[in-house]
């Protein structure tokens, strides 16, 4: 197949969007999808990469998957850590290997980037789980919770 796989640009927004929304359909997040946070803090990660880094996958001209990593900083984890933030494949285009082309990306571009771990959240019943265990990302015992810090207006 003739993927092709590039560090997005700011220009990459709007198929960014769609893909965005095509996963929201496919695997909601766990809290709402607005439009306007996602397209403000898309366009901030686009332009600053100590944030994170976004990759689209075109086949041909067509945008057909995208992965988003982002950084953080962890005692626990031995420093600079990266996550999965996003990892959609068109369904289209599932079984074709692109998932696994996009998770060796994100493994060598975390190591490249300094990242000691790399991890990821996904729901229960996604059918990715055997592809990240096979993978070698291996499930906690713990929650993953989170606090609000603002207030969305």
């Amino acid at each position: 197949m003739p993927l092709s796989i590039l560090r997005a640009v700011p220009a990459d927004l709007e198929s960014l969007r769609l893909l965005m929304r095509h996963m929201q359909n496919d695997d909601p997040w766990a809290e709402p999808f607005d439009e306007l946070w996602v397209r403000k803090n898309l366009a901030e990660l686009l332009c600053d990469p100590r944030y994170g880094l976004v990759y689209l996958a075109h086949d041909q001209q067509t945008p057909v998957a995208y992965l988003v990593i982002c950084f953080d900083f962890s005692l626990e984890y031995r420093g600079k850590g990266a996550w999965i933030d996003e990892l959609f494949v068109d369904p289209a285009y599932r079984g074709q290997g692109i998932g696994t082309r996009l998770l060796d990306l994100a493994e060598t571009v975390s190591c490249e980037q300094g990242a000691q771990t790399l991890h990821l959240e996904v729901s229960h019943g996604n059918r990715a789980i055997e592809l990240y265990r096979r993978r070698a990302f291996v499930d906690h015992r713990r929650y993953l919770m989170t606090k609000w810090l603002t207030l969305f207006v």
